[in-house]
C-alpha cells in the first residue's frame, strides 16, 4: 500500500509539472512570457545575430527577434527559430535554460523574442535522430540521418510569444 501511494504521489508529480511547462508565466498586453521575464527592448534580427555569429564563436545574453519554424511535438521542449523575412535560412535549434520551460504545440508560424546564449554547436546522429523523431518524421527519414551536422544553436532563459 505504502509503494501505490508513493507511485500515485510521483505520477501526480510528473503530471503536473510536465502539464505547467508549456503554459505562460503570465500574459500581458498580447505577450505570452516563458521562464525568466524578459523585455523585447534590444532585440536584434535573425541576420544582425547571425552577423555577430561570424565574428565570435557565442553571443551571450543576446536577444534575438525571429519566427517560429517549429517545436517538438512531444512536449515543446525545443523549438526552431527562423528569419521574420527569409525562410531559405537553417534557423536556430532552441532549447529552454534547465528544461525549465516549454513552448505550446501550436507555436509555428508565431514570432518570438528570445533571451539568452546563442553558439554553434556539433549535434550527433543520436540527437538528430531523437529530435527527427520528436518532429514526427518518419522511420525511413529518420534512418536516413548518418551524419552529425554543426547547427547554430540558442540556449533561451526567457521568451516571448508576440
Amino acid at each position: 500500500m505504502k509503494n501505490i501511494i508513493a507511485l500515485l504521489l510521483i505520477g501526480i508529480f510528473a503530471f503536473s509539472s510536465c502539464k505547467n511547462k508549456s503554459e505562460p508565466t503570465t500574459i500581458e498586453n498580447g505577450m505570452a512570457f516563458f521562464g525568466e521575464k524578459i523585455t523585447p527592448d534590444g532585440a536584434i534580427s535573425y541576420e544582425e545575430l547571425i552577423e555577430k555569429l561570424k565574428t565570435n564563436e557565442t553571443v551571450e545574453n543576446v536577444k534575438l527577434k525571429g519566427k517560429i519554424d517549429g517545436v517538438c511535438q512531444a512536449k515543446g521542449c525545443w523549438m526552431n527559430i527562423v528569419s521574420e523575412t527569409n525562410n531559405d535560412d537553417e534557423g536556430f535549434f532552441v532549447k529552454f535554460k534547465d528544461y525549465g520551460f516549454f513552448m505550446p504545440l501550436d507555436a509555428s508560424g508565431n514570432v518570438a523574442i528570445l533571451q539568452g546564449r546563442a553558439y554553434t554547436e556539433e549535434t550527433t546522429v543520436e540527437e538528430l535522430r531523437h529530435y527527427a523523431e520528436d518532429e514526427g518524421k518518419s522511420p525511413e527519414e529518420i534512418a536516413a540521418i548518418t551524419e552529425p551536422v554543426t547547427e547554430l544553436k540558442f540556449m533561451a532563459d526567457g521568451v516571448i510569444i508576440l
